[in-house]
């Protein structure tokens, strides 16, 4: 038996009682990326024990804005055991486990068998921690599209492994958390059995959806030289030719492709049936009184969606994107562009996450003292 293995068979025995109390409110989160699920749940009043990422850029962001409890580790290579002495827990008594697996594995626009994606692997890895950790709580966040038919198997898979915990599987709008976003994930909150709660998932804490106006709309424009703006970290205009922003500048507030000039399409859009659709968000302008669609790594391209600016020929900066997710602005990510692009549009939106970590910790402190 290697060592890996050994570890996993100490980690599967009974959990060993007298700390639960102690630690309520820690917890752990796996794929942290730049924080944003963190930065929620610690606004909420939990700890954050540990966390890890693959990506060095990512965790780098965390440990400038949030602790240096973070580590750069691939969840293939980590155990229970090893996070628990970290953290000098004993298995059983941690609050909470959470974390998002990469999930563009089951991306809408991704084609063919999602269920040979190395990617869509990383939910087992995720599974297995929990087993290994038996935390009292876990977190599980992922795209909307998980829980529905192409994430059926895996959500079966983590039903039947996690059978010591009632699971309260939910879709979520950002938009009804306290951003300007009508970003839906799929979000599964897990507690055990044999502590004798229920979770209630979070209402929505906002009766009126934010708009784009306000909440980037005190934002002044970028340099033109393309630096970072003095007063505002990540607040840089992306490189963009001069023929894309001639087909931009056709665009009205709400509008698409479909307003460039004939002239000035793409070819590939010279051939669709504008009556049957196509990509309408495609070059798209925001409206100021209304919402940004699901942020993604692509929202510095007219070409990736509805990320122009409401007013402004160019797409949207890193820090009005950050914005749109819910970071402060003191929250600075780390990076080259491309890196930052990512962190940005794969993080959990810190609103979403504190209403969660609320809920969360009602859960945690209803727990029998003597516990």
């Amino acid at each position: 038996m290697g060592m890996r293995d050994q570890e996993r068979s100490k980690a599967s025995g009974h959990p060993r009682q007298g700390t639960v109390r102690k630690r309520i409110h820690g917890f752990v989160e796996s794929f942290c990326g730049p924080g944003g699920l963190s930065l929620g749940l610690k606004s909420a009043g939990m700890r954050p024990l540990f966390a890890f990422d693959y990506d060095a850029k990512a965790v780098e962001t965390y440990r400038e804005n949030i602790g240096s409890h973070v580590e750069v580790h691939d969840a293939r290579d980590l155990t229970g055991e090893l996070i628990l002495d970290r953290i000098g827990l004993e298995r059983g008594t941690l609050g909470l486990f959470s974390g998002g697996p990469p999930c563009q594995g089951f991306s809408k626009q991704k084609r063919g068998a999602h269920h040979g994606d190395d990617r869509n692997a990383l939910v087992h890895e995720f599974i297995r921690l929990v087993q290994e950790i038996y935390p009292l709580t876990f977190l599980f966040e992922n795209v909307a599209i998980f829980g529905r038919k192409r994430g059926k198997t895996y959500l079966e898979v983590m039903r039947d492994a996690l059978s010591d915990y009632t699971l309260y599987p939910g879709f979520y709008n950002s938009a009804d958390y306290g951003v300007p976003q009508t970003r839906e994930r799929f979000i599964v909150v897990g507690c055990r059995k044999d502590l004798g709660v229920d979770f209630i998932p979070p209402s929505p804490t906002t009766q009126k959806w934010l708009t784009v106006r306000e909440v980037i709309g005190d934002l002044p424009e970028p340099p033109l030289d393309y630096t970072d703006h003095p007063d505002f970290p990540n607040h840089q205009r992306a490189r963009v030719t001069q023929v894309n922003i001639d087909r931009f500048s056709h665009v009205p507030p709400g509008g698409g492709w479909k307003d460039i000039p004939w002239e000035l399409r793409l070819e590939c859009h010279k051939r669709v049936d504008t009556s049957k659709g196509g990509w309408p968000d495609v070059y798209g302008r925001l409206e100021w009184d209304g919402q940004c669609p699901t942020i993604t790594g692509g929202f510095d391209s007219f070409t990736r969606g509805r990320y122009g600016h409401p007013a402004q020929d160019r797409p949207l900066t890193p820090r009005e994107a950050a914005r749109m997710q819910g970071f402060p602005d003191d929250f600075v990510f780390w990076g080259t562009r491309a890196d930052i692009r990512s962190q940005i549009g794969n993080a959990v939106p810190p609103p979403l996450a504190r209403a969660f970590g609320i809920a969360l910790v009602e859960v945690l402190d209803s727990l029998d003292v003597s516990r």
